[in-house]
């Protein structure tokens, strides 16, 4: 589907600007408008070729489709701002927690829209997560989806899961930004070249991710794959399983998804 609507940002931060910058990259040729307080992330945005302005309501007026990216905290503010510039409008929400009854409470004549990227959507390899209000048509699901797919790769779910969505994706390039660093680091120990332990291990998970996905395979069944009878790679994971990894991978995700609810909780977001 080829778009050409208007689309306005509010909040190019680092996800917002990682958002437009995959929008630029997949194609998209409709008008961009940025909206930040911060003038110093709009200039980078310009050389883009992205509209920029410092007024939510004047940006939002002239928007089909309008991107929140702002903390949970500041939506309400936001949303009251351009309630009345928003009627009728596809309404993005990228704020993590905060739930579509909010989000139409304070824009009831807005069509919501609530997804949880990742910083993945940088170099368009994002998990995008997405769900809507019973207002969405099919014809603007299609648009969403074109929209995220130039972002990565996304999936329609249900809402009650995306605190936990947040938590294994949203938060996702943070733990595996460690374990990139745990492989560099040990391949330093071994005696490789920094960028080369560095590169190395940063390809091996980006090419593990790879094989789960376009071959349809469990990562148990990859693991089977690359190892061998008494060789290298059954000696490592013998090491890596009594370390405890996997409790503590589990542990880590089941209080990361506590932490979104608490909160929303805690900023009353309901």
């Amino acid at each position: 589907m080829m778009m050409n609507d208007k689309i306005a940002v509010i909040g190019a931060g680092m996800m917002g600007s990682a958002i437009i910058k995959s929008l630029l990259k997949g194609g998209y040729r409709g008008q961009i408008t940025a909206v930040d307080i911060q003038l110093q992330k709009l200039e980078a945005l310009e050389k883009l070729g992205v509209k920029t302005c410092s007024d939510n309501q004047n940006a939002v007026n002239n928007a089909d489709i309008v991107f929140i990216i702002v903390k949970p905290g500041d939506v309400e503010k936001v949303l009251k701002e351009i309630n009345m510039e928003v009627k009728g409008k596809l309404v993005i929400s990228v704020a993590a927690t905060v739930p579509l009854a909010y989000l139409c409470k304070h824009a009831p004549d807005a069509k919501i829209v609530r997804i949880m990227p990742n910083l993945g959507a940088m170099v368009q390899a994002a998990y995008t997560a997405y769900c809507c209000e019973t207002n969405i048509t099919l014809e603007e699901k299609q648009k969403i989806q074109t929209l995220l797919n130039m972002m990565g790769t996304c999936d329609e779910v249900d809402e009650k899961y995306m605190d936990a969505i947040t938590a294994v994706s949203g938060s996702g390039p943070g733990y595996m930004s460690i374990i990139i660093e745990a492989l560099t680091y040990a391949g330093l120990k071994a005696g490789l070249p920094r960028n080369i332990a560095l590169k190395s291990a940063a390809q091996a998970v980006l090419g593990t991710a790879k094989l789960v996905l376009d071959l349809n395979e469990e990562p148990a069944k990859i693991k089977d794959m690359t190892t061998t009878p008494g060789g290298t790679t059954i000696e490592a994971i013998y090491q890596i399983e009594q370390s405890q990894i996997r409790p503590a991978m589990i542990r880590a995700i089941e209080e990361a998804t506590k932490k979104s609810a608490q909160i929303r909780e805690k900023l009353n977001l309901t």
